[in-house]
């Protein structure tokens, strides 16, 4: 339906090139949704992973002005990323604190940071090597390094989630906590680790990103995890938790993406997308509990198979 839409009203949209390209655009935020899928049908969520890109990306820019070599970026990257994901996983298990609320206050605190070091300056001088990961492309082909990494993070999270026993920790966590806890599952153990991971593949993302654009800005990859979640969301996972298939989230990280290309090629303006990404959040929250409302009941309030 999107392709249908988006090629009549451009003839742009259908073109190879553009369409590799395009990808650049998401492929950033894709990768975050990988563990966020797993965050959220856990039953928590994570709304610091766009702060998380911004601390990375300054940790890296002051690396780099120090002559640090591409692969040390690297290294200093995914490191940053991982220990804010910990952090937040730290404090959420060891304290008992909702998700919601660390990951909000690790939000300002990571941007905050990032403010405070760089102010209204930017690091812009970054290794030639280091534009590689961002701008880079497969041999000769026009397939973009960014999205066969994707692709590979997305085979390896499905098989993850859906042919092991931490996909089944995981499922059983976001179902009934205290019943898997009961069980024999070390629930704080398995969401300390998602976190960690979340927090590892938002440094994966900043690398990416940072390299694209060559530059670090404290107000890099601002508002991202609204349309991350509503990415995750929309692919099928419940925001209750103890739901959802990485199939859906992946169908869903191309069609939210594409559906940004076509708007921007009929020049629709980036703050009518946002009110957009808004909408497709909360109908696909609303959607679910609507369904299961309507579905016919027998006389003890369960429904009918």
């Amino acid at each position: 339906m999107v392709v249908i839409i988006n090629s009549n009203l451009s003839p742009y949209f259908l073109d190879y090139t553009n369409l590799m390209n395009t990808t650049f655009n998401f492929i950033e935020k894709a990768i975050i949704a990988l563990p966020m899928m797993f965050v959220i049908i856990c039953g928590d969520i994570d709304i610091s992973v766009a702060s998380i890109i911004a601390l990375s990306s300054v940790f890296m820019g002051m690396a780099s002005q120090a002559g640090v070599n591409t692969f040390g970026l690297v290294a200093i990257g995914l490191f940053a990323g991982s220990a804010a994901g910990f952090l937040n996983g730290f404090v959420i298990t060891k304290f008992g604190i909702p998700a919601i609320a660390v990951t909000l206050g690790s939000m300002s605190l990571f941007r905050g940071i990032a403010y405070v070091i760089l102010g209204d300056k930017a690091f812009t001088k970054y290794p030639i090597p280091f534009a590689y990961f961002g701008q880079g492309y497969i041999g000769n082909t026009m397939i973009p390094f960014e999205l066969v990494l994707f692709l590979m993070l997305a085979i390896i999270f499905g098989i993850i989630l859906h042919r092991t026993t931490i996909g089944r920790k995981v499922f059983a966590i976001g179902n009934n906590s205290t019943a898997a806890r009961f069980s024999g599952i070390p629930v704080n153990r398995v969401r300390l680790i998602i976190f960690t991971v979340t927090g590892l593949c938002s440094g994966l993302a900043s690398i990416l990103l940072t390299s694209r654009i060559g530059s670090t800005r404290p107000n890099i990859a601002s508002g991202w995890e609204l349309e991350i979640i509503t990415t995750v969301v929309l692919g099928g996972v419940a925001i209750t938790g103890g739901k959802g298939n990485i199939f859906g989230v992946v169908i869903s990280i191309f069609i939210i993406g594409f559906l940004k290309f076509g708007m921007g090629l009929i020049n629709i303006p980036g703050k009518v997308m946002t009110i957009i990404i808004g909408l497709l959040l909360i109908l696909a929250i609303m959607l679910p509990q609507l369904i299961e409302r309507l579905k016919p009941k027998n006389s003890f309030g369960k429904v009918k198979k």
